[in-house]
Order: structure tokens, then sequence, then C-alpha cells
């Protein structure tokens, strides 16, 4: 007689291979974006020791040089912040930019290999920020051309494309809240790695998380199968409607004003009244909710540094709850609208409740280390929960609905417009916290209040319709 087979092997075999590709597909656009983030992150831990000195240095006596204790050049004068903000907004402005033109750029690539040269490359610029430190560079010019967001740019529409092209366009706030979670996870993976030498080398901080990232790059081109269809594994599915979705269908934004004057009657239709539907409330509404998560991603650590009086580590540490409790906030955010049927509602009442906790962590200083870490936790899952669920699951709320007849072009174009508006925030919030911060903190945070109260202001119309609708469904349908 045959040995029975193990259960576990059972399972595995119970299977099929378009099941395990899905997986396949979603793990690894999970770690691929994972890795952006975690190159992203060091920045804002290494703010820290690269001025950190300058309440130690003497007043020098030449004009041109400055005393060799003070901290890294040029970031060691009473402006630093307005420069370090400086290099946060090339960074972010270059992203925000490269965002609408991602997919303009790589369109007569393959999507693997469009991803592949994209991480090789930011690998690259990340560590070329890192070897400042190796080859004691002191030069602005450098340090800004480095901190390159347009090779960044190549990671979302990617990775959104192939998680379109694979689990198609109805995927709804449980799975993409989870998924969504990349982020977090590569802030937090990024936070620690760069804690781990900030204090010793800030270098290798960067040379780190640039050599994860390219390794990744690596790993992409060898596995990530970027649509079912293909020659490798024929033909998994078959949807006559279904088509995959181009880079270039993700980016263009004037497909959405093309489509207005369409010679499809359905189209023409369909697209425009998405686009009033919703799309131009969610698109503002991220760009300021994003304005305020961007900022908390790029100075938090500085901040938690200088009001709770902490060392570059720890401060780097404890910055991590604050993503932690993203995480927690995007799969709530998910699920609650999924229950609810109500996106613009769930994000609201986030918006509604981050604003006291905004208020709250402004006076941080005043708190001990458990009131803190609470804050830390409940603050990010208010703010990165509507972040969150605008960019995953209400695009696909959007670019679903059943008069669309599974046209493929609504979600990238809708995916794109709302993405790339944010992106503009998340431009803004770091600039304005370096110009702000010079006059003290609270002036900052009372710009991220007025930003949260933006955002929940422009969702209120939706919010109101989805209150007075007789069904409860997301808001960004077509009536």
């Amino acid at each position: 007689n045959m040995a029975p087979v193990p259960p576990g092997i059972r399972l595995l075999v119970s299977f099929n291979r378009d099941q395990w590709y899905r997986a396949l597909t979603f793990a690894l656009t999970f770690l691929l974006y994972t890795s952006f983030h975690l190159s992203r992150k060091p920045i804002s831990i290494v703010k820290v020791t690269l001025q950190q000195n300058l309440r130690d240095c003497e007043p020098s006596v030449s004009s041109l040089h400055t005393d060799v204790d003070c901290s890294w050049k040029p970031f060691d004068k009473s402006n630093y912040k307005q420069l370090l903000g400086a290099m946060d907004y090339s960074f972010l402005c270059a992203y925000a930019v490269g965002m609408y033109l991602s997919g303009i750029i790589g369109e007569r690539l393959p999507i693997r290999l469009y991803l592949t040269v994209g991480m090789l490359t930011s690998g690259l610029f990340t560590c070329l920020f890192g070897l400042g430190y190796v080859y004691n560079i002191h030069n602005l010019t450098f340090y800004i051309v480095v901190a390159n967001g347009l090779v960044q740019t190549t990671g979302w529409p990617s990775v959104v494309t192939c998680i379109g092209n694979w689990f198609g366009k109805g995927r709804r706030g449980l799975i993409m809240g989870l998924w969504n979670s990349h982020t977090s996870v590569g802030n937090i993976l990024g936070s620690l790695i760069a804690g781990y030498w900030v204090s010793s080398n800030w270098g290798m901080s960067f040379i780190v998380p640039g050599l994860i990232i390219a390794a990744m790059g690596v790993v992409c081109f060898l596995f990530l199968i970027e649509r079912k269809f293909s020659p490798l594994i024929g033909r998994l599915s078959e949807d006559k409607h279904n088509n995959p979705i181009t880079l270039t269908q993700y980016s263009s934004i004037s497909i959405v004003i093309g489509r207005c004057h369409s010679a499809d009657p359905r189209e023409s239709h369909t697209t425009g009244g998405l686009f009033l539907q919703g799309v131009i409330e969610f698109s503002l509404s991220l760009l300021f909710a994003k304005l305020v998560s961007y900022t908390f991603l790029f100075w938090l650590p500085l901040y938690i540094t200088k009001a709770a009086h902490l060392d570059a580590k720890r401060a780097g540490d404890l910055s991590t709850l604050f993503d932690v409790g993203g995480i927690v906030g995007g799969v709530l955010a998910g699920v609650t609208s999924d229950k609810l049927g109500k996106r613009a509602s769930t994000c609201a009442v986030m918006l509604l409740l981050a604003a006291p906790m905004l208020y709250g962590f402004s006076m941080i200083s005043e708190f001990g280390l458990g009131p803190t870490i609470g804050m830390l936790l409940v603050c990010g899952g208010l703010v990165n929960g509507p972040y969150a669920l605008i960019t995953t699951a209400v695009s696909a709320d959007l670019g679903t609905h059943k008069s669309l007849k599974g046209n493929a072009r609504a979600l990238s174009t809708v995916t794109a417009i709302i993405d790339g508006t944010g992106s503009v925030g998340a431009a803004v919030g770091p600039l304005l916290a370096g110009l702000l911060s010079a006059g003290g903190w609270h002036r900052v945070f009372y710009m991220l209040m007025t930003a949260d109260f933006l955002a929940l202001l422009l969702l209120l119309r939706l919010v109101m319709k989805e209150l007075t609708s007789s069904k409860s469904r997301p808001i960004s349908a077509v009536e």
C-alpha cells in the first residue's frame, strides 16, 4: 500500500497553475514595492546626523570654513532645515512629474524590463548618496542630483499594472489594504536598517538599502510574470474585454479628455461620467492626505529627536510605530468600507479623527514614552488609512462600474490621475515643513491640520451623496 499523502502536500497540489501565478504576482509585487519605500526612508533617519552637532559648534573666525566638529557640510548652517527641505522637494517634485510621464518613457518596454531598469537605477542613486559619506563629498548639488525621484516612479505604475492584469479590477478593501501595506513595511524596514548605521557610518544607511533594491530588481527580471497571457505560460484565462493594462494607459491623463470626444458614445459617457462622479474630489483629497503622510515620512524622526530629546537611532526606531499604525489603519479602512459600502464616508471619519491627534502630536515633548507610542500608532492609522483606501480600493471602484463593461483603460487612467495628483501634495508637504519649522514645529502641525481639514472638506459632497443614497454602495459609481 502506498503511504498516505501528507495534508500539506494535498493542500499545495490543490491549487492550479493560475492560482500559483496569482500568489506569486501578489507576493512579488508586494516585495518589489516594499524595496522602493525601503530605499526612500533613510534620508529621514540620516537628517538627524547631518545636522545633530550644530548646537555644539562655536562661531568660526574664518568666514570660509566651519569648525570640523560641526555637522555634515553643507547641512551645518543655521538654515539646515531649509536645505533639507529643498532636497526633499527636488526628490518629490521629480517624483510627481515622473508619475505622469512614467508610462510615456516606458511605453515601448515590457513591464518586467522597465521595472527592472528602474530598480537597478534606483539602487545606483541610493548607493551614490551613501558614497558621499565614504568619499567625503560636501556639495549640495551632488546630494540633490543623487536624491533622484524620477527613477523611483517606475515602481508604482508597474506593480499596479501587474496586479490589475492578474487580479482584474474588482478587488476591494481588504485585499487591497493588505497589499498596500507594502508602503508601511518598506518604511519600517528602511528605518531599522538606516538606524543601525546612522550614528556610526551613515553612508551604509543608504548603501545597504540601495543594494537591496538593486537585488530585488534582479529578482524582478527573473520571476515577474506581468500578465496572464504570456508566450511562456500560455493563455491562463480569456476575456475579450479584459485586455492587459499598459503603462501608457496608466499614465496618460489625456485619455480622460480624449474619451469625452470619443467616437464611441458608451466610452465617452462612462469615462466622462466617472470623471465628474468622484475623480476630482478623491484626487484633490488625496493631494492633502498625501501631503500629511509624506511630511511624517520625511520629518518625523527629526521631530522626535528635537521634541523628545532622543538620539538618532532611538528616534528612527520609534518612528516605525507610525507605519505600524499605518498598516492597521489601511486594513481597517478597507474592511470598514467593504462592510458599509461607503468609501468617502470612511475616509472622512478617519480624517476627522486625525485632526485632534495631530494637535496632540505637536505637544509630544510634554508626554511620556507610553502616550507617545500610543499617539504614533493611532495617528499613523488615521493618517495613512484614507491615503491607502483612496489609492487602492477607491481607484478600483471608480474603474469597475458595470457600465464600463470590463474596459481596463478606466482603472488605469483613474489611478494615474488620483495618485499623480496626490504626488503633488507629497512634494509640497516636506518642503513647507522645512520652511515652517524654522519658526517652530507648532507651525508645521498647524499646516498639517489645515491640510487634513481640506482633505475632509473636499469629500463632503461625496459623503452627503452616500448618506442620502438608498443603497449602500461606493459613491464613485456612475448613476
